[in-house]
Parts: C-alpha cells; structure tokens; sequence
C-alpha cells in the first residue's frame, strides 16, 4: 500500500548511499511500507554512470564529494550505507567521508538475507566503531587453527573475563575433549559455564573457582584434570588502579602467572599461552611492568621444560571491562561530559572475537619461546574515537555532548608500543601475527627477580613500583651476568 504525501512528510529523510540492487531494495520497502519511519529522498553512487537517473523515482544526485551539500540540501537525517559487499576498508572510508555531516549513520544486513526474507530494512543498524577500524574480520582454516585443539583437555584462566569468556566460547565450538574454566569470580564463571552448557550440551565442562595466587589450589586442579594446553587470560589489567594498588598487581600478574606457569611444568602441559599486553613493552605503570616480567618468566621456563611457553601481546580490545569505550557510552548515555585524558593520547583498538582467534591461531603456530604479536592496524587518536562515539550516538561534539580534558593519569603513555628494536619481528604464516624473539635470560636473573620482589612486598607502595618498573627494562640495559641490580 501506498502511503499519502501527508504522511510522508512525517517520516525521517534519507539518503541511501549505493544504489545498486540493495539501495533499490532498501528505498522499494520504505516506500511501500505505511508502518516506515523513513522515506528515501536522494541517492549518492561513487559511479559516475549512474548520475542523473532514478531509482525508485529517487534521484541519484552524485557522489561521495558532494555528501555535505546534498545532506543539507535535502535536509537529510539519516545516511543508510547500503553496499552490503563493500570491503571493510572501503566502508570506513564512506563513513568518515560521511562524518562530516550531522546525520546519523546506518549501515545494512546483507542483500541475500534481505531477498531472503530474514531481516528486514528495519535491521539496519548504527555504525559501530568495529566499522570504523577498517579492519576485515579475522578467517581462520579450521585445520591450520583449532586441530591442535580437538579430543584436548583445555583450561582457559580468567574465563569470566571479556577475553577469557571469548577464549571458552571459540575452543567449546571446536570440540576439545574437556573445557575447564577457572576464575576468581563466581558469578562471571556461572554466566559463562550456563552459556556454553546452552551451546554445546554435549560438551564436557567444569567450571573451577580458584585464586591463580593460591598455588596449592592449582596444584590440585592440575593434578586432577591433567590439561594439555592452557590459556592464561586472568590478569589485573585497569592501569591506574594497579598504580593504586602494586601489590595486587604483582602477586597476581607476576606470582600468579608464575604459579599457573610452574603448574604447567610439573604435570607436563604441551602448550602454554599467556596473554600479555602492549603496555609490557618498556613499560611506564606497574601493570604492564608486571605482564612484562610475567612474559620473561615464561621465557625462561620454555628453556628448560617439554612445555612450550609462548606469549601473545595485543593492543585495547573493543567492549572489554575497564576499556574506554563503555565508558565513553555511558558517559554519552548520562548527557556528557565525555572525559579525555590528553589531546594526542593514541591507542591500538580490534575487537574481542578477533583478539581470540588470532590467539588461538599463534597458539597453533607456537614452537616455543616467542612473543606473538597481533597486528592492530593503526593507532586510534582518543580524541576521535570519543567525538565518533558521540556522532555515531547521534549527537554533535561539543554541542550536545561536551568533552573534558583531564590530564594523563598515573602511569599512562601517550602512546603504546607493540615491540622493541631489541625483539625483532618477522612474519608468520599468518599475516596478521608477527613474532618476536626475546633475548634469553638465565633462570637465576629472573629469580633474584622474584626473590626481591618478595622481600618489596611488605615495603611501602612506592618502592615496590620503582623497583617493577626497573626490573621489566633491565633487559634492555648491560647487565652483569646473574646480578640484579636495585636502583
């Protein structure tokens, strides 16, 4: 049914931006459907060939160079970008292009999905900041990359955690003999246990609630279950509130991991991944110095075990618990102020699920002693991540939505490092990890490193940090052999 010009002149204004068969399909429904908020006004084609004609008796009125004159032209409240085939790259290149309008922007499913009849024009969507980064999804061959994984008892540490529960739900889809999932919090693991349970019923599950600082606690968990490979997610990982509290960060990052690590040796596991950090590379805050000693403590030991000991450094992730990004939501949500901590502070971003194949995949790779590094693409200003986040909200910066600079924090950088010139980095088989190799250091180094930790704990906070944070860099400075310097 047709809808009366009157009523159309109710409905929000859009421009569809391809008009090729999906654009003619998105703008054919608004049309016919009466129950539609939206009405096709004007089209934009980067095809020159298609300028000056109609779809749908909607005019294509130009390209991506004349967005800002025909969104104000037209008076257009809403952008649909319906090139469902488009590649990553080139949709984060048509919305920034289109960021410089004040219309908000939608995205759509895919043509076969609408022709099919599974999702309707109503399922486009708002741009997400995965749109953004330009990034195509991570595609892995299940023979290259789970394999390794199948008829294996796994245990996933931290699985309650953002990465730990993507870890558990990417190894239970591909059939492990026995999934173990160990954490601290009750309430996380439950969530995580109950939602694999609904996934793969016939998967055997045991969720373990267990502290990696009690290193009897794991030695029973070991001793009973037998895993083979171990992923080892749980970690402290909010920097300045490890600023605030060094001691939880050590005995967690650095004695827990050394816990879970020793465990590993004794009942003879075949791979060990830890998930590390960039903020572990010359590290300025007691976290990433903490990941960072944890990684060489790894090292060592795969020099001296059948275990192979490899770590995988990434960037932030999008979602995740403490990151940026929910807070920037919420803080969006509550009206604003959105608070920036300092104009030019960069930081490498990709999104949870990518993350987590991309490990599991190096876990794969992994012959022992390497430090995995994901690619991240290019560095996000945070600046413009809070004013994309607050256009993609559908409001304006500054206007609508105020921003704040704050001032670094403690511990923060302006900007974080994958690798050190030291480490070196060469391709793998798969072009979006790279590895480094470490220079080995001897196991007494690294214990002296421990040992004085140790005697810091019952120091004051200060003391603690300064001495962290030399010993994650020492590496890279003359060291006499099996001495370990305290400034």
């Amino acid at each position: 049914m047709k809808v009366s010009p009157n009523s159309r002149e109710l409905r929000r204004r859009v421009l569809i931006y391809g008009a090729g068969d999906c654009g003619s399909l998105v703008a054919q429904k608004m049309i016919d459907d009466e129950r539609s908020t939206k009405i096709p006004v004007v089209f934009l084609d980067d095809d020159p060939l298609k300028r000056n004609r109609q779809v749908c008796g909607v005019p294509i009125a130009g390209g991506r160079e004349h967005l800002l004159q025909i969104t104000e032209q037209y008076q257009i409240s809403e952008i649909i970008i319906a090139i469902p085939s488009m590649p990553r790259k080139g949709l984060a290149e048509i919305i920034h292009a289109c960021k410089v309008t004040k219309a908000s922007i939608l995205t759509m499913p895919s043509l076969s999905d609408l022709m099919n009849g599974r999702l309707s024009v109503s399922d486009v969507r708002h741009v997400e900041l995965e749109d953004l980064l330009g990034r195509e999804p991570v595609k892995l061959a299940l023979s290259d990359s789970f394999n390794h994984l199948r008829d294996q008892v796994v245990l996933v540490t931290g699985a309650g955690g953002s990465i730990g529960s993507e870890l558990s739900r990417q190894i239970a889809a591909h059939e492990p003999k026995q999934l173990l999932l160990l954490g601290h919090g009750e309430n996380s693991i439950y969530n995580i246990e109950l939602e694999l349970r609904g996934m793969f019923p016939e998967l055997d599950i045991y969720p373990i609630i267990a502290d990696i600082q009690h290193r009897q606690r794991l030695e029973q968990v070991f001793a009973r279950y037998r895993p083979q490979y171990v992923f080892h997610a749980a970690a402290h990982k909010h920097v300045p509130l490890m600023e605030a509290n060094p001691v939880e960060a050590v005995m967690n990052n650095m004695f827990g991991t050394k816990h879970v690590a020793d465990c590993a040796v004794q009942y003879k596991v075949h791979t060990f991944v830890l998930i590390s950090s960039d903020k572990a590379v010359r590290p300025s805050n007691v976290m990433g110095a903490t990941k960072r000693i944890a990684e060489m403590y790894i090292q060592q030991l795969n020099e001296h075990s059948e275990t192979q000991f490899v770590s995988v450094r990434f960037g932030n992730v999008l979602g995740s618990r403490g990151s940026v990004v929910p807070l920037f939501k919420e803080q969006i949500k509550a009206g604003g102020p959105v608070t920036v901590t300092h104009e030019e502070m960069t930081r490498y971003f990709m999104t949870i699920p990518e993350a987590v194949s991309l490990v599991i995949q190096a876990g794969a790779l992994a012959q022992g002693g390497e430090v995995f590094i994901l690619d991240m693409g290019k560095p996000v200003r945070i600046l413009d991540l809070a004013q994309d986040l607050i256009r993609l909200s559908g409001y304006e910066p500054y206007e609508d939505i105020d921003i704040q600079i704050t001032g670094i924090r403690p511990g923060e950088k302006l900007y974080e490092e994958l690798s050190t010139e030291a480490e070196g980095l060469r391709k793998t088989a798969n072009e979006r990890i790279y590895v480094a190799t470490p220079p080995v250091l001897n196991t007494s180094f690294i214990d002296k490193i421990y040992t004085h930790t140790q005697e810091l704990l019952e120091e004051d906070s200060e003391t603690l940090k300064t001495y962290i944070r030399f010993a994650a860099t020492c590496i890279e400075t003359p060291i006499i052999e099996g001495v370990v310097m305290v400034p």
